[in-house]
C-alpha cells in the first residue's frame, strides 16, 4: 500500500522598537486570543543540539510577556502548553509586538520592531499563494487520498504536479523578497532553506548572498551559508586545492604548498582503515616507479592515537611526507575536503588544480602517467 501523502505548504513568516531597554534586550508584548488564561507560554531558539527555553511566561487576561538577551540576531518560537501553536518571530532588541490567534496561525500577526515588521510583511504578500494552496488542499484531499487508496499513480501525479505550482510561486516570491530586502533577517533565512533544499545552485545562492547587507551576512545564518558554500565550491575538479598545514608524525609542520610536484596525490587515511591499509602497496609502488619523475604524496591521516598512526606509516613502508592533527573524523583537512569516507583521493597537476578523485589502482596509475606525459 502506498504511503499517505499528505499536503505540505512551507510558508514563511519573519521582523526593532526601544522601551527603555537594556543593551541587546527585547521583550515580547503578546495577546492570546482564544487561549485561556493560566496556560504557560515558551520563548525557545533552536540549536544544534535540540530546542532552548529562553523564558517563560503565563497567559494572564488575555496577554503575555516574554523578555531576554539576544547578542545577534536570531529566530524565535512561542508556543504555548498543550496547544498545536509555533509561532516564528525574529529576537532582536526592542519591543516585539505579537497577535495570537489560536485556531489560524495565519491571521496571527507579529510587528514592533524592524525585522518583524518585514516578516509580517513577507507573510501578508505571500497570503494569497497560502489560500490558494489551502483552497486546493480543500478540494483536492479527498481526490489523493482516494487515489492513493486504488493506487491511481496518474491522479497523484496530476495533483502532485498542480501542487508545486504554489511552492514554485512562493519560491519566486521569496527571491524578488530576498532581492528587495538585503537588510532583512528574513532574506538570509531564506536563502539558507533555498541552499539546504537544493532548490538554488551554490553559484546563485553566492549571488544573492553577495547582495545582502554586511550585517546580514555576518549573523548566525549568514555564517552557516559561507560556511556551506565554502565546503561545496572550495573543493572542486578544475579547481586549485585549498591549501593546508599540521604537524608529521615528528611534530614538524608540513603544508600543502610545499609538498607540490609535477603531479600531487593527496591521500586521506587511516591506520583502523581496512581499505586504505589495502590499497597502500599499490600506492608505495606508484610512488616508487614515478616520484623521481615528478610524483609527489602527501598522507592525511584521520587517526585519533599517534603510536598508532606512527606504526602504520611504519608496517606499510610509507615514504611520503604524513600530516594529522589526530582528531578522527573531525581532522580539520578532511572537513575541509569534504571528505565523508576514506580511503579519499586527490590527485593535482603541476598549478596545484585538482584534475581527478578518487582513483585506485590501475586508474590512478593511468592518470599520473598521463599528467607525468612518461611512456
Amino acid at each position: 500500500m502506498m504511503k499517505k501523502v499528505v499536503f505540505v505548504f512551507i510558508s514563511a513568516i519573519l521582523a526593532i522598537g526601544c522601551n527603555n531597554l537594556k543593551d541587546n534586550e527585547f521583550v515580547i508584548s503578546g495577546t492570546a486570543n482564544g487561549i485561556k488564561n493560566g496556560k504557560k507560554v515558551f520563548l525557545e531558539v533552536q540549536t544544534e543540539t535540540g530546542s532552548i527555553a529562553k523564558d517563560t511566561a503565563i497567559v494572564t487576561d488575555g496577554k503575555f510577556e516574554l523578555r531576554g538577551i539576544t547578542k545577534e540576531l536570531d529566530l524565535g518560537f512561542v508556543r504555548f502548553e498543550n496547544e498545536q501553536i509555533n509561532m516564528p518571530l525574529i529576537l532582536e532588541h526592542g519591543t516585539i509586538e505579537l497577535n495570537i490567534v489560536k485556531d489560524s496561525l495565519q491571521k496571527s500577526t507579529l510587528g514592533g520592531t524592524p525585522n518583524n515588521e518585514m516578516f509580517q510583511k513577507f507573510n501578508t504578500d505571500s497570503r494569497v499563494i497560502s489560500d490558494k494552496v489551502v483552497k486546493f488542499e480543500k478540494d483536492n484531499n479527498a481526490i489523493m487520498q482516494k487515489a492513493q487508496m486504488s493506487q491511481d499513480t496518474a491522479t497523484i501525479n496530476r495533483l502532485l504536479k498542480e501542487y508545486r505550482k504554489f511552492q514554485d510561486e512562493m519560491n519566486i516570491y521569496s527571491k524578488k523578497f530576498i532581492k528587495e530586502n538585503p537588510d532583512a533577517y528574513l532574506s538570509v533565512l531564506l536563502l539558507e532553506n533555498f541552499l539546504v533544499r537544493q532548490y538554488l545552485t551554490p553559484e546563485e545562492v553566492k549571488t544573492y548572498f553577495e547582495g545582502l547587507d554586511v550585517n546580514i551576512q555576518n549573523t548566525k545564518s549568514g555564517s552557516k551559508i559561507k560556511a556551506a558554500l565554502k565546503k561545496i565550491t572550495g573543493v572542486k575538479i578544475g579547481k586549485p586545492a585549498p591549501n593546508f598545514s599540521a604537524p608529521s608524525p615528528e611534530g614538524k609542520t608540513i603544508s600543502l604548498k610545499e609538498s607540490l610536484g609535477k603531479v600531487t596525490i593527496i591521500d586521506f587515511w587511516a591506520s583502523w582503515c581496512g581499505p586504505c591499509r589495502a590499497e597502500n602497496p599499490n600506492v608505495v609502488a606508484l610512488y616508487k616507479e614515478f616520484h623521481d619523475k615528478g610524483l609527489n604524496i602527501i598522507g592525511v591521516s584521520l587517526d585519533k592515537e599517534a603510536s598508532k598512526w606512527k606504526e602504520a606509516i611504519a608496517k606499510d613502508g610509507l615514504l611520503w611526507p604524513q600530516v594529522s592533527n589526530l582528531k578522527h573524523w573531525k581532522e580539520p583537512i578532511a572537513l575541509q575536503y569534504n571528505v565523508e569516507s576514506i580511503p579519499a583521493t586527490f590527485i593535482l597537476d603541476a598549478k596545484g588544480n585538482i584534475v581527478a578523485k578518487n582513483l585506485r589502482g590501475d586508474a590512478l596509475r593511468a592518470k599520473v602517467v598521463a599528467l607525468l606525459e612518461v611512456k
